[in-house]
């Protein structure tokens, strides 16, 4: 039996007063039809009147034998589930859920009844996950029959309850595992979330624990695992990563899966500092390196054609040599951009448009992840602030979500900015094809595998690569921005892009903000008349050879002390520099490990401690290097061949500066020593820093910019006569 007629119409219509009143006469009429008084009570759900409606119930309930309850309570559940579900379809959630309420009270276990509840609180925003342990639906999932749970709702409820990281939510997940047969439907709306939370929400460690649920239901999944050792490095669980890296290396068997796996090893192990650890691993890396690109692949592993041009990055920081790296960086770019264009063979292929003539403005597009509080963005962000607006039209394509003051400040206002929540490289390109940009302009290169096969896609006529980190080696893109000092002037022998040399530096910028230091000489526990040297940099660039160069430089300069700062293994760096230290006979209690500083302006401001920053080889500062010479500190860098190996050269030449430039481990340390003992000439350097400040081109970002846009201007040039 279901709505009389003539209430029915009335529900349709809204008018529950009317529904009451004609049940209340059948009621009157036909008192012993048991089901008027369950469409009564429900009319007085429908008004709110809750205590009217269980008196109802429970007044026609109690007429009946033990049986007849029984049926009467199914039926009266199935009377209340259907219009809950209308009430739910036509967004009445409140209603839906009074209704679903007073189901839990008649039958507490009703597991779909439980799952549309919860539904139903995301709806209306005020779900918790202590519901979950209140309701005790794990244990009803795990109890329930399979047949009797609904799993599509099951799967579109989980979906939108792991957005509320909680370990009732982590038990929620493993139960649903229990009731849904296909596992890859579960695994792929977890791990959609896991990516958004490590990557989006720094909720890596709730990632690491939705993902091991997925390894419970496909322990040898190498997707999944790949996927666990990512968040357990975002999470900084460098430990649980490396096991995991050693462990997915003996699992595979393909040399490009090996390649890959040993390259997760050997960037973890530079990640934390753990250089003593390292040199088997890195010869391996080069060898593997060696004859992936000599099978000549014809087709990739998904987990190796994502990362394949990430796994050449450990390079630059174990040695100095581009003639023999750029060669094995340019090779495996080719493999993966031609293994990019065979796997989309079937899609309908880019073709950018000439969208600009000469004498029009010309649209630049931005590709990066950076477009915030980070290296990058700190250092691009005067190019945004000085571009000529008649002239060009800058649009970003942020593959980052992540905001902050930097984006507000100075990005968002100066530029079209695009953010891209789903990581397709495809979808990008198609955007900024039909954008009609002109010249795209990299500032990821080799750090983002999303950028990478963005710029492999050749979505805009011209390519650049600019400042992101050294050229990537891909035959799509065009240009590879430098200056004189930057390169060796052989460098392109070795590039596979062609070198654009600025006209005096390849960045510039206006300045630095500097907050209060938080840093004393007594914190520290170092006398007043010592001298203070200062490392400053990540695990990545503590290569042992030039800690050498810095123990024997402490050891010639009585009094000295040397100041460690910077991201890595607190205790693997420790262990690094108290060893080399021992090894030179330089007493461990000279040196001073110190944490990092809350804000970057604070970090810049601590820099003042240092009397002399001593800087890293092969790969050089940048960033730090910029803030120590702003702060008008004494540096002295060891110049190499590479690209990071030279940062710092051709910053200290543009802010006019020359000691402290050395070409060789000898100079180093002759640099190191004569700036610990000669005061007047550390004085003449900050006195010629500081006074540079209006004069040097490294801190002039508008001629800078004026530079850039002529590039970009002789840049287009060059493609319009080439394609006319």
């Amino acid at each position: 039996m279901s709505w009389h007629p003539q209430a029915y119409q009335s529900l349709i219509a809204g008018d529950y007063l009317s529904v009451q009143n004609c049940y209340e006469q059948l009621v009157e009429t036909e008192p012993s039809e048991p089901s008027h008084y369950w469409y009564l009570g429900l009319s007085y759900l429908l008004t709110t009147e809750e205590e009217q409606a269980q008196t109802t119930w429970l007044l026609a309930m109690s007429q009946g034998e033990e049986e007849e309850i029984q049926q009467w309570t199914r039926r009266l559940i199935e009377i209340l589930e259907t219009e809950a579900q209308r009430q739910q379809e036509q967004e009445n959630y409140e209603l839906s859920w009074l209704i679903r309420a007073h189901i839990r009270e008649i039958e507490p276990s009703l597991i779909n009844n439980l799952l549309e509840l919860i539904d139903l609180e995301i709806e209306l925003n005020r779900f918790s996950p202590e519901l979950l342990e209140e309701w005790e639906i794990v244990e009803g999932l795990l109890q329930s029959r399979p047949d009797l749970v609904n799993t599509e709702l099951l799967l579109k409820v989980l979906a939108k309850i792991l957005y509320f990281p909680a370990q009732q939510i982590i038990a929620f997940t493993r139960a649903c595992g229990h009731q849904i047969k296909n596992t890859d439907d579960l695994i792929k709306i977890v791990m959609s979330v896991a990516n958004l939370m490590a990557h989006e929400n720094k909720r890596p460690s709730y990632a690491v624990d939705l993902t091991k649920i997925c390894l419970e239901l496909k322990p040898q999944s190498l997707d999944l695992l790949d996927h666990l050792f990512w968040f357990y490095n975002i999470a900084e669980r460098f430990s649980e990563a490396l096991n995991l890296a050693y462990q997915s290396y003996e699992m595979v068997s393909t040399v490009g899966l090996k390649l890959y796996n040993n390259y997760k090893i050997l960037s973890i192990l530079l990640q934390t500092g753990a250089w003593l650890e390292i040199d088997d691993i890195a010869q391996r890396h080069k060898q593997l390196l060696r004859d992936f690109i000599q099978t000549q692949p014809k087709s990739l592993e998904p987990l190796v054609s994502d990362f394949l041009q990430n796994i050449t990055m450990p390079l630059f920081y174990l040695e100095d040599n581009p003639s023999e790296n750029r060669s094995l960086i340019n090779k495996i770019s080719q493999l993966f951009s031609r293994n990019l264009e065979n796997s989309l063979a079937t899609s309908q292929p880019l073709s950018p448009k000439i969208a600009s003539g000469l004498s029009q403005k010309l649209k630049i597009g931005y590709i990066g992840h950076t477009f915030r509080r980070h290296s990058v963005g700190w250092l691009c962000r005067w190019l945004f602030n000085y571009y000529n607006r008649e002239n060009f039209e800058f649009i970003i394509y942020s593959l980052s979500k992540q905001e902050d003051n930097l984006t507000l400040q100075w990005f968002k206002p100066n530029a079209k900015l695009i953010c891209f929540s789903s990581p397709n490289p495809q979808a990008i390109a198609h955007i900024i094809e039909k954008d009609k940009i002109d010249i795209l302009v990299d500032l990821d290169s080799l750090t983002h595998n999303i950028t990478c096969q963005v710029m492999a896609l050749k979505p805009a006529p011209v390519q650049v690569t600019w400042l992101g980190l050294d050229g990537s080696g891909l035959p799509t893109i065009d240009y590879f921005i430098a200056d004189p000092y930057v390169l060796p002037p052989d460098a392109q022998n070795y590039y596979q892009e062609k070198i654009f040399r600025l006209p005096t530096t390849y960045l510039a910028v206006s300045g630095f903000e500097v907050g209060v230091s938080t840093l004393k000489r007594q914190q520290l526990d170092i006398p007043d008349g010592a001298f203070v040297y200062l490392s400053v940099q990540t695990g990545l660039k503590r290569h042992p050879d030039t800690i050498r160069l810095q123990m024997k430089i402490l050891k010639a300069v009585p009094d000295s002390y040397l100041l460690i700062k910077g991201a890595g293994n607190f205790e693997k760096i420790q262990q690094l520099f108290v060893s080399i230290a021992s090894e030179e006979d330089v007493s461990p209690n000279r040196l001073r490990f110190l944490s990092q500083a809350p804000t970057e302006e604070i970090h810049r401001a601590n820099l003042a401690i240092a009397d002399v920053v001593l800087d890293t080889y092969p790969y050089n500062g940048a960033t730090t290097t910029l803030e120590v010479l702003w702060m008008g500190i004494p540096l002295v860098t060891r110049v190499g061949e590479q690209f990071a190996a030279r940062n710092s050269y051709t910053f200290m030449i543009n802010a006019g500066l020359t000691e402290g430039i050395a070409w060789t481990d000898e100079e180093y340390i002759q640099w190191g020593v004569k700036l610990g003992t000669d005061e007047r000439l550390r004085q003449q350097i900050s006195w010629k820093l500081k006074n540079g400040r209006k004069t040097a081109p490294l801190w002039n970002a508008q001629q800078f910019t004026l530079d850039m846009e002529n590039a970009y201007q002789q840049m287009w040039r060059t493609y319009l006569e080439n394609n006319s």
